[in-house]
């Protein structure tokens, strides 16, 4: 017997069938089933918008009265570990509102569903325990580690197709899974919940035998290693979600980084891409989606970031054009091909990823509006491109970069470079800059820089040991811009840290079996070399790079010239908190928010500090202390005209932060 969702699922599938058929001779057939457009009120994507703006039509809060702004509620999950890495959690999600609730998910994964006025929970979904009001057992074993999420996916059905199914005696959020959670989910699931009631929707997934969730374990996926679900949120468009994985690019042949699309209402697959060319899938892998991803809903548009292809650091067995890594991929929402891509970091031997969704907005430039992707990196440049056509809306040349001198390996002889917009981090390092605390603390990275091998941006790693700056952590890293229409800026955070990697031989292939240390000293399994980095840190375990070590800048993407840059944050270390006058910044993690209030919203810094800036000047307005690091994106939105911002503050142990679990919510005072 057909649930009433299976129902009215079936009967959208048929509107669609005559609806396409009906646009037989038109250019574009539109879906039948659409995610609505962003209320002024809600926030309705990670970036609020489908395109990803990260900007809030919202203005009750504005420059004049953001200092009243006060906590009105704080919710705590519960769902956190307080050690260091990698057992340590790392709470980043950017709650959702729409639907007149606040939706996030934790590091445990678990999904709440939160009153938006007071925080009070409506519902929480754990695959981990056996649910008592539907009898449905745990779907998972306990989790023993943490991890992360980012966010979560909506969409609501618009169909006509609903008033067939639908008992007009019952509201909209009594008929089950008319609106729908989708959460990338552990062991390569996906899951779609009922946004009203947390259950699971049957119907979804339940062809391949597992009703209420898609799993990636049911294709093929090519390679060796892990293969996870993204921590980011999955997208939706239309009438499909588009779900990504995670895998371990430190391994020769990984999985491949393949990216999928499934049905909203059944989970039946779609469409499927791969960035790893047909004829090399058994030689390299990765070049996935682990970052988060946008649409555009008018043309038809799937807009990925993809990574570099396996392994990270040495590119000897993959000595080919992959031209879908290090990518902006523009993909047909409908099939799922390629429409145009733009590669970015040729051949990467520095784990440049592209590390945030093209920003999808219309711009303002050279007289006219432009509809733009922009695409941030971790190397300090701003791409931007048409994003119907791919065309770059500013000049790339090629620029000769230095050669590898490790055997087997062959870096690309030129990498591209945009001009005419200014870099947003800093991108070369000097021997005569370098700091230290003490003047034996600047010797001792003077006589380290002189051991090294540094020649510019896109140094490769070397058995002799050299410098990559700007680092794998950025310039430019997770959640880090947002785009402010009022003053046609891309406001963008960056981090200055230098790391120091060396090509280490391996003596034999039992070293494939010693476990990463972390993201820098790893065994590239299948490779004869290993690779060991650090911070370029002084013996007093200070940067040796100049600070500031954090910044934020506005570009102005007419002029392609700074409004502003400033330092962003303060170091804390050892209970000591540097005075704000040292302009030293903080290393971050997560990026802004801007409102129509003239406000930049920002937690990031390791200074444990929310704070609120004026978008036209970067002053900052107002700040206020959380109780730990709130390394997320904030959200803002409005409920019966009342405007709140909420950020996550949970640190991050791979950051060595105190770790909490809390969601705290602002407005003004009434």
């Amino acid at each position: 017997m057909k649930t009433p969702s299976n129902s009215r699922c079936s009967a959208r599938l048929v509107f669609s069938v005559i609806a396409t058929w009906l646009a037989i001779g038109s250019a574009v057939a539109a879906p039948a089933t659409v995610a609505p457009e962003a209320k002024e009120g809600d926030w309705i994507a990670f970036g609020r918008d489908p395109g990803g703006s990260q900007h809030s039509p919202l203005a009750q809060i504005d420059t004049g009265n953001v200092r009243k702004l006060r906590r009105v509620w704080t919710h705590r999950s519960g769902d956190f570990i307080d050690a260091p890495s990698p057992k340590g959690s790392i709470l980043q999600a950017t709650p959702l509102h729409v639907n007149g609730t606040l939706y996030f998910c934790t590091p445990f994964n678990r999904v709440f569903a939160l009153d938006a006025e007071t925080g009070r929970e409506r519902w929480v979904f754990d695959p981990h325990r056996p649910d008592p009001q539907t009898g449905r057992e745990a779907l998972s074993p306990p989790r023993t580690m943490a991890s992360r999420c980012r966010g979560v996916a909506y969409w609501e059905s618009t169909s006509t197709a609903d008033s067939l199914t639908a008992d007009p005696k019952k509201s909209a959020g009594e008929t089950p899974c008319r609106r729908r959670i989708f959460k990338n989910g552990e062991n390569a699931r996906l899951y779609a919940l009922d946004a009203d009631t947390g259950a699971l929707c049957a119907d979804f997934g339940s062809a391949k035998g597992h009703p209420g969730w898609a799993s990636h374990a049911d294709y093929e996926n090519h390679g060796e290693g892990i293969m996870a679900s993204s921590t980011s949120p999955p997208a939706v468009l239309g009438d499909i979600v588009i779900a990504a994985m995670a895998v371990n690019d430190g391994i020769g042949n990984a999985k491949d980084g393949i990216v999928r699309a499934f049905d909203v209402c059944s989970g039946e697959l779609r469409w499927e891409f791969n960035p790893i060319p047909p004829e090399f899938r058994s030689q390299s892998g990765a070049a996935n989606v682990w970052s988060t991803i946008s649409v555009d809903v008018a043309n038809n548009l799937v807009f990925l970031p993809t990574t570099s292809p396996s392994t990270d650091y040495y590119g000897g067995g993959r000595r080919f054009e992959m031209p879908l890594a290090n990518a902006i991929v523009a993909l047909d929402g409908a099939t799922g091909k390629v429409v145009w891509s733009r590669q970015v970091v040729r051949h990467d031997l520095f784990d440049y990823d592209l590390v945030g969704h093209p920003l999808l907005v219309d711009i303002r430039r050279d007289g006219r509006i432009v509809q733009a992707a922009l695409l941030q990196t971790k190397m300090g440049w701003l791409y931007g491109f048409d994003r119907r056509t791919g065309e770059p809306l500013w000049p790339i040349v090629d620029r000769e970069v230095p050669a590898s001198d490790v055997p087997g390996e062959a870096a690309a002889a030129t990498q591209p470079v945009p001009q005419g917009m200014a870099p947003f981090a800093r991108q070369t390092l000097q021997r005569k800059d370098l700091f230290g605390i003490t003047p034996l603390d600047t010797y001792a990275c003077r006589r380290r820089f002189d051991e090294l091998r540094y020649e510019g941006m896109y140094t490769p790693p070397s058995v002799r040991g050299s410098i990559l700056f700007p680092s794998a952590l950025g310039g430019g890293n997770w959640g880090g811009a947002a785009y402010d229409p009022a003053t046609n800026s891309l406001i963008l955070k960056a981090e200055n840290l230098a790391t120091v990697l060396r090509v280490i031989p391996k003596k034999d292939s039992a070293e494939d079996q010693q476990p990463p240390k972390d993201y820098l000293t790893r065994p590239l399994v299948g490779t004869p070399y290993r690779i060991e980095g650090e911070l370029f840190n002084s013996p007093l375990g200070v940067p040796c790079t100049p600070p500031p070590w954090g910044t934020l800048m506005a570009l102005d993407l007419g002029t392609g010239q700074a409004r502003w840059q400033i330092p962003l944050g303060q170091i804390r270390r050892a209970g000591v908190t540097v005075p704000k006058g040292a302009g030293w910044g903080s290393p971050n993690v997560a990026g802004p928010m801007t409102t129509a209030g003239g406000l930049m919203f920002i937690g990031a810094t390791m200074d444990s500090k929310l704070r609120a800036l004026d978008t036209r000047t970067g002053k900052e307005l107002w700040s206020a202390d959380l109780p730990v690091p709130g390394m997320a994106v904030p959200m803002t939105y409005s409920v019966k005209g009342k405007q709140y911002v909420v950020i996550a503050a949970g640190g991050n142990a791979q950051v060595g932060t105190p770790i909490g679990d809390y969601l705290i919510a602002y407005a003004l005072a009434d």
